[in-house]
């Protein structure tokens, strides 16, 4: 088992075991270019689709709209939330200002599509949000990939112009580390594991 996973006989074995989430917080400039995007997207595409649906979309944030997303969160949260505290309200506002890129993966669920079912076009939107992780770090640079409660919020999703049949899978916030991530423990997959058998 260690032999093969440290084979340099298998490089994408090693990138697959070499990903790690890093804090938005910890996301700094150089951002990737619009070439380096169009690349990591090149990659992310090439997931399970069946019946060839192409069931998600991708919006780049960057620049100056990533504080005016952070505003607009910010002004929604109070108006859910009066009472809400300076330190959440900051929070909120600064949400999409950390990392010089942040790319909204978008589901897109036909409601008409009956021979699909929606469950496997939504997971293979969540594929594209992890193809997009591993191709950013490809590319060098660090990743990690959020939802909280702007995702689920109909005022937002307006806002971003998704339709009534689309929903957020992530925001993936991309940007050059400022930290080597530490890797953190990971489940042991022999006990994941059970061989199934038929009842006698």
């Amino acid at each position: 088992m260690t032999a093969i996973a440290n084979s340099p006989q298998f490089p994408l074995l090693q990138a697959l075991d070499a990903r790690r989430s890093v804090p938005a917080r910890q996301l700094g400039e150089p951002g990737p270019s619009a070439d380096e995007l169009q690349r990591m997207l090149a990659s992310a595409v090439r997931v399970p689709d069946h019946g060839k649906r192409v069931p998600f979309r991708f919006l780049s944030i960057a620049g100056h709209a990533r504080d005016a997303l952070g505003e607009a969160v910010a002004a929604r949260g109070l108006e859910l939330h009066p009472d809400a505290g300076d330190a959440a309200v900051a929070k909120d506002r600064a949400r999409f200002s950390h990392a010089p890129l942040v790319v909204v993966v978008v589901a897109v669920l036909d409601p008409a599509d009956a021979a699909i079912p929606e469950q496997e076009r939504l997971l293979s939107a969540g594929c594209a949000c992890f193809a997009l992780l591993q191709a950013a770090q490809g590319l060098g640079f660090g990743a990690t990939w959020l939802t909280g409660w702007p995702a689920y919020d109909s005022a937002i999703l307006a806002l971003l112009g998704l339709g009534a049949d689309e929903r957020i899978v992530g925001f993936v916030h991309i940007g050059t580390p400022r930290i080597e991530a530490p890797e953190r423990d990971r489940p042991d997959p022999a006990g994941l594991l059970r061989e199934w058998t038929p009842s006698a």
